[in-house]
């Protein structure tokens, strides 16, 4: 088996991984680090979003090869500690009931925020088309975006 090499969460790491190893399955099984959900298999409810290189990706549609040499971040390297400040914004304004789809959902939302800092509500729904939440509305998550990007902007947290 190949042996994969990236930095995960500003660590450097390397597992080995059969060539048709998702990245999901590489940073759950092989590196311990659950927060990244398996949800639908099929790259259509976000609950694997994770960032590649400092952008959103489906962790569910790529391989753990296609990482290599990668800086990953997941749900566990957002923080030191203290929720960063996106996190704090979904507990905040209820923005998850069950909490299954919300680290995908954090992820997508803080990549959104980096690319535009002063999301309108379209645009928080548009980017958000491929995330889905089966047990609450969209209401407050979209408040909690609006409410973590301004949180963000105020921080200069990113």
């Amino acid at each position: 088996m190949p042996t994969v090499t990236m930095t995960v969460n500003g660590r450097a790491v390397s597992g080995e991984a059969e060539p048709r190893t998702l990245l999901v399955q590489f940073l759950r099984d092989t590196l311990g680090l659950t927060g990244t959900h398996i949800g639908c298999d099929t790259s259509q409810c976000g609950a694997c979003v994770v960032h590649l290189d400092g952008l959103s990706v489906k962790s569910c549609s790529m391989l753990a090869v296609q990482a290599e040499g990668a800086a990953v971040t997941t749900i566990e390297g957002l923080s030191n500690g203290e929720l960063q400040p996106m996190q704090a914004a979904f507990r905040e304004h209820h923005g998850l009931q069950c909490g299954f789809c919300t680290p995908g959902m954090v992820m997508s939302a803080i990549d959104l925020v980096n690319q535009n800092p002063t999301p309108s509500e379209h645009d928080i729904r548009e980017w958000l088309d491929g995330n889905i939440c089966r047990c609450t509305g969209y209401h407050n998550i979209v408040k909690a975006i609006k409410a973590g990007a301004e949180a963000m902007a105020a921080g200069g947290k990113r």
